[in-house]
């Protein structure tokens, strides 16, 4: 249904070499950067020129939370991933370990017209469609604090859809645009391979895989705006 070959990963996943991840067939990394208002991974930074010098792509996203306005992380976001024109972006619209600091529809909706006032590009949204369509979540009445609708800014960006089934629901705001990445598996492990994939991702203790909507070259054109050598 894609391209398998794209990872995300935070501080909490150890990398050992990331040209083992790259000989694992993998293009592409997103690396969490920042969440809520003030607090940057430790991680980011280092592992960036890393993963860029062994031929990876590089991709930033920003773990979103209710404590501080929308503006404020996406100015925090802005400041500690330094994105450059072959930097993904990418907002993380989930609910949160404390499910009352979870970011609102409102807050998300500020943090992408920031985003794309400063860069000129829209990021990435990674969302459940049961959050994105503000429906509970399951055994829980936990949900975001109003839907996605098609008229929101959030729904002109593209959809990283996380969905663990054989296909992913696509949320009602992006019903005629479909996905762009698909997080089909959690935390992959050599003790818990995901199912489908093409092998282990090597080089990190576990990782979440994700599909890309089209081919090798569609992806590199995607991230970077031109064809892969």
């Amino acid at each position: 249904m894609g391209l398998d070959a794209v990872i995300d990963i935070s501080h909490m996943v150890t990398v050992t070499d990331f040209q083992q991840v790259r000989r694992s067939r993998i293009h592409a990394v997103i690396h969490k950067a920042t969440e809520g208002g003030d607090y940057p991974d430790r991680s980011y930074a280092t592992r960036r020129p890393q993963a860029e010098a062994a031929g990876l792509l590089w991709g930033a996203y920003h773990f979103g939370t209710r404590q501080s306005s929308g503006v404020k992380q996406a100015q925090f976001f802005l400041n500690q991933a330094n994105p450059n024109s072959r930097t993904l972006m990418a907002l993380d619209l989930e609910v949160s370990p404390n499910p009352r600091n979870s970011m609102t529809l409102e807050q998300a909706e500020a943090f992408v017209r920031t985003i794309q006032a400063a860069t000129g590009r829209l990021p990435v949204v990674y969302v459940h469609p049961t959050w994105a369509n503000g429906d509970p979540l399951p055994n829980s009445n936990t949900r975001l604090d109003a839907p996605i609708t098609r008229s929101s800014i959030l729904a002109r960006c593209d959809l990283w859809v996380a969905d663990y089934h054989d296909s992913p629901e696509i949320p009602l705001a992006w019903a005629g645009r479909g996905w762009k990445f698909w997080q089909y598996a959690a935390d992959e492990s050599d003790s818990k391979p995901a199912y489908g994939s093409k092998g282990v991702v090597a080089g990190v203790t576990h990782c979440d895989r994700n599909l890309f909507n089209g081919d090798t070259a569609d992806l590199y054109r995607y991230w970077t705006g031109r064809a892969s050598t």
